[in-house]
């Protein structure tokens, strides 16, 4: 199953956390099972520029030009003897080659069996740069992340913070989940669980949130279809607090997909008012939908829109929030494989995107209004510069402190410029930005 997905995943372009979920015999599997498969998937990601690194020095051709299928294989093998630690080298090498024997004819095995065999007893041999005298080219091969986004950061944080920064990236983030005020009580659901026997503690910084951590589904969880929880991460639990939400009063969510924050607003509105969420994403608005049904959330219009053409039939909004498209460089614990796609032209043509949803955005805000700026990414081209040459061009907007509208443990997030900042390697959540905006009365 997991050579499958990751098959997928590098041929197809498709997301790792959708395959999993939508696995057809995953539900099949035992909890210890799921886990290992979902580890298997996510570790092979995260770490695949160390493993062709590895795969290099025991292969005569190099990792790129082997056919995706016996790349992918040889990866999940040396993840399993090089970087996790339960499973025995000679287990995960006959298993790999009794799939080769089954792929293609077979005409793989001798390849993947020669080479695996190899590198069972010699990877510890594997020579890496000198982090003295090539820092950039040791962390980006050992820590597995491209050698431009390496530069970056190295660049705008200093060697050291970028190296626990990767070293994090490369860790399996908790499983968080939100709980809906309107129909459950975190501490109670809490001490439900743990009686239970399920791994689960109260989020450090979210009054609704809640980590779990035994690998389990969380939607076969008790609950979740009652609407008593949603899968949601803390840092974007958070954002959702930044707009101050109030119930009866007008809100837009624009670029809402898949519909995490739209939601919680919905259900810190206490289910009264009107809250319109648009996407450009059909599937997206329908998935949104469905969510809204299941939390009995009433007050929420969800419709399929393109921002940048989008006009609104009835006036402005008392709240607006701008989830932005970015480039998801904060959240590579939760999608690794978006480091390897992702390119510096990537991130200015987003950037790009931005500014113009920020300035539609901006348009629909009544006077006196909010509006709130957020982004899934670490780059100042896609979070201060944007918010800087946004203020440039519309100066009735100020920036507004937003530690008032946060959780009391959640303030120390914010910081320079009073923007909501979070880290994986501070503070054990997705990378995140948000700005709160006012606007002048």
């Amino acid at each position: 199953m997991a050579w499958e997905i990751l098959r997928r995943v590098e041929e197809e372009g498709a997301y790792a956390d959708a395959l999993l979920g939508n696995a057809p015999n995953a539900p099949t599997l035992a909890a210890r099972d799921r886990a290992l498969l979902t580890r298997l998937v996510y570790s092979t990601l995260a770490w695949q520029g160390y493993l062709d690194h590895v795969l290099a020095a025991f292969c005569r051709r190099p990792p790129a030009a082997l056919d995706a299928p016996v790349r992918t294989l040889l990866r999940l093998t040396l993840c399993q003897i090089c970087v996790l630690t339960k499973i025995p080298p000679f287990a995960a090498v006959n298993t790999a080659v009794e799939l080769a024997k089954r792929f293609r004819g077979g005409a793989a095995a001798g390849l993947v069996n020669a080479v695996l065999r190899r590198a069972a007893t010699s990877w510890r041999d594997v020579q890496f740069p000198s982090r003295q005298d090539d820092p950039i080219g040791y962390l980006s091969t050992r820590l597995s992340h491209p050698r431009w986004l390496v530069e970056r950061w190295v660049a705008q944080y200093g060697l050291d913070e970028a190296e626990a920064m990767l070293r994090a990236n490369n860790e399996p983030a908790p499983t968080a989940l939100r709980v809906n005020r309107l129909s459950g009580d975190p501490a109670k659901l809490l001490e439900e669980w743990r009686r239970a026997g399920r791994a689960a503690e109260a989020s450090p910084y979210s009054p609704v949130g809640i980590r779990v951590a035994d690998g389990g589904p969380a939607e076969a969880m008790p609950g979740y279809a009652t609407g008593i929880f949603s899968v949601q991460g803390e840092a974007s639990q958070l954002v959702s607090f930044l707009l101050g939400a109030q119930a009866g009063e007008r809100i837009l969510d624009v670029c809402a997909a898949p519909g995490g924050k739209a939601t919680h607003l919905a259900e810190l509105m206490d289910n009264r008012g009107e809250l319109v969420a648009i996407d450009v994403s059909a599937r997206g608005i329908e998935r949104l939908a469905r969510m809204a049904q299941r939390l009995g959330l009433s007050i929420l219009h969800p419709a399929v829109a393109d921002a940048t053409t989008w006009h609104p039939a009835d006036g402005k909004f008392d709240r607006v929030l701008l989830d932005a498209p970015c480039s998801g460089l904060g959240t590579l614990r939760q999608h690794p494989e978006i480091r390897w796609r992702r390119t510096p032209e990537d991130i200015a043509s987003l950037a790009a995107l931005q500014r113009q949803l920020l300035l539609r955005a901006a348009g629909w805000v009544r006077p006196g209004g909010v509006l709130v700026y957020a982004t899934c990414t670490l780059s100042p081209e896609e979070n201060d510069e944007v918010i800087g040459r946004f203020l440039q061009e519309r100066p009735l907007f100020l920036v507004d402190d937003p530690r008032p509208f946060l959780p009391a443990h959640a303030r120390e997030l914010v910081g320079r410029g009073d923007a909501f900042r979070t880290f994986p390697h501070q503070h054990d959540l997705d990378g995140f930005f948000a700005v709160r905006l006012k606007a002048r009365g």
